[in-house]
């Protein structure tokens, strides 16, 4: 890789800018989903049409590890800047057409067999995406700094959530209900086109890397038979991350005002607060890990998470919105400590050939079946025991699982990509 700060900051940029569109395409669908409801899947009972419209976004989640796995398998066989190219359209060309897709009321139930279609083509973009940018940075940032330029991948999602948040909360804020559900709310799909031309031109800019020689396997099947035993370390180091941030970031928001005074529109405020502590110390924890190294990094995080998810959680069960911020808060930096490591480390663990296969393969199978269910097991635990902290063993039975298998990792884990 050429040296120098504009080259570094331009690889910066190509691996963030997806990411960003990519969460916020994802973000925009869940904060719209009501209006969604309303117009794709009518009902006599709203809490029908909202369910159906989460159903689509479930599709998404379960479309990850075949995206991770197809654009890995391009990634590997003919590079990164390749495979995160095709994954910004993969992601951009679904949101804009879902911003001027005809209704129920126009087209009948074609209407929602076009929008969860839509729906899985994105979720196969974000299955490459995450891993791709992953490699992507960890092979080209300059040595000694690896773990802070790859955090900045998992920055660019926090970041496309916030904006994703942000813009449907403004045009909610400036319309009434008719007006949302009739044109509103397909502006902020619309807008995505913008931070799509975005990202292509700056991953366009950036150029191809000499790639080694093609494997004569495909690289997914390669990677299951060689590097199996990496295969389940990623899977296990993941669990934490899959089952902790949906349950801090997603159940955590309706959770607070079912069990305290506090409003929901208080718990998004502390969430939103929460989410840009995250978004800090994420980077932070990358030079963290430069200077500990990965595996130390992990365990301080995994370890953290073991000690103190309950204790946070019980300072956030509480009327006080002071107490309630400082709890999340709490579970947003220990969070950043082990996610600041993951990517490098998920990187370090797969020969170059097929680490994009075998990094998509195991990542997303984890957060398929985990992240996207991990708002529901909490839910079911606090309902099922009647203790309104019974999730918060869950989140440390899978703190306890990724502990355990940092303990397996390499000491030197990051080093080769050096």
């Amino acid at each position: 890789m050429a040296s120098g700060k504009p080259t570094n900051r331009r690889v910066v940029a190509a691996g963030l800018v997806g990411n960003v569109l990519e969460w916020y395409d994802f973000a925009v669908y869940g904060y719209l989903a009501p209006a969604i409801g309303y117009l794709f899947f009518p009902s006599d009972d709203p809490t029908a049409s909202l369910l159906a419209a989460f159903g689509a976004f479930a599709a998404g989640f379960l479309m990850r590890p075949i995206g991770g796995i197809l654009l890995g398998h391009i990634g590997d066989r003919f590079g990164r800047r390749r495979a995160l190219t095709i994954s910004v359209a993969m992601m951009a060309v679904p949101t804009f057409l879902m911003g001027v897709l005809p209704t129920t009321v126009d087209i009948g139930v074609a209407a929602a067999f076009v929008l969860v279609i839509m729906r899985m083509i994105q979720g196969l973009a974000v299955g490459g995406e995450y891993i791709g940018s992953f490699a992507f940075l960890a092979e080209r940032a300059p040595k000694g700094r690896k773990n802070f330029y790859t955090a900045w991948s998992l920055v660019g999602g926090i970041m496309g959530t916030l904006m994703g948040s942000g813009v449907a909360a403004f045009f909610a804020s400036i319309t009434d209900e008719a007006a949302m559900n009739e044109w509103g709310w397909r502006i902020p799909f619309l807008l995505s086109a913008v931070v799509a031309l975005l990202a292509f031109f700056i991953r366009r800019s950036i150029p191809d890397e000499t790639m080694p020689a093609k494997p004569k396997r495909m690289p997914v099947v390669e990677a299951a038979q060689t590097n199996w035993p990496q295969i389940l370390q990623v899977i296990g180091l993941t669990v934490i991350t899959a089952i902790t941030f949906y349950t801090i970031f997603i159940y955590v928001a309706a959770w607070l005002p079912q069990q305290t005074s506090m409003s929901h529109a208080q718990a998004l405020d502390i969430n939103t607060i929460a989410l840009l502590v995250l978004l800090v110390g994420i980077p932070s924890a990358g030079l963290l890990a430069d200077r500990l190294g990965c595996r130390w990094t992990l365990i301080i995080g995994s370890a953290s998470f073991v000690l103190l998810s309950y204790p946070l959680l019980l300072l956030m069960h509480h009327d006080s919105f002071t107490l309630a911020l400082a709890g999340q808060a709490g579970l947003a930096v220990v969070l950043s400590i082990y996610a600041g490591a993951m990517p490098v480390s998920m990187a370090d663990l797969f020969p170059r050939h097929v680490r994009m296969s075998a990094m998509g393969l195991s990542y997303n199978v984890t957060y398929a079946a985990l992240g996207g269910t991990a708002p529901l097991v909490a839910g079911w635990l606090v309902g099922s025991t009647g203790d309104a902290m019974a999730f918060a063993w869950y989140m440390i039975a899978a703190a306890v699982v990724s502990l355990a298998v940092t303990f397996t990792l390499p000491k030197a884990l990051g080093q080769k990509l050096e």
